[in-house]
């Protein structure tokens, strides 16, 4: 079986939180627990005063909604993702995409 995961360019992450709503809705978690949650890093930058970069994190609760994979679905976090920064699919698909983009973080589960 392939092994799966989700890339995300976090250069073109708005910190929205659609996300972590998303994964919160589709899995019924209570308050406080997520399977993904958005951290904001804020920096000194070479070519501006002041830069903010967001990254999706994505806790233990996270399965990569492979129920949803199941039935032909996206991970919800992909699917509402606004930015269109994540992507869903095989490791070795992922990683190949990952090398022609800068500044993105590959998740997969244990």
């Amino acid at each position: 079986m392939a092994k799966f995961g989700i890339l995300v360019h976090y250069d073109f992450c708005t910190g929205c939180q659609t996300c972590a709503v998303a994964c919160q809705q589709e899995h019924d978690f209570p308050v406080g627990k997520c399977g993904v949650k958005v951290t904001e890093y804020v920096y000194e930058a070479e070519k501006k005063p002041v830069a903010i970069d967001y990254l999706p994190f994505f806790t233990e609760l996270c399965d990569l909604c492979m129920r949803r994979y199941k039935n032909g679905e996206e991970p919800a976090c992909v699917k509402h993702c606004q930015s269109f920064c994540m992507q869903f699919g095989k490791l070795d698909e992922l990683v190949t995409d990952m090398e022609s983009k800068s500044r993105s973080v590959l998740f997969t589960p244990r």
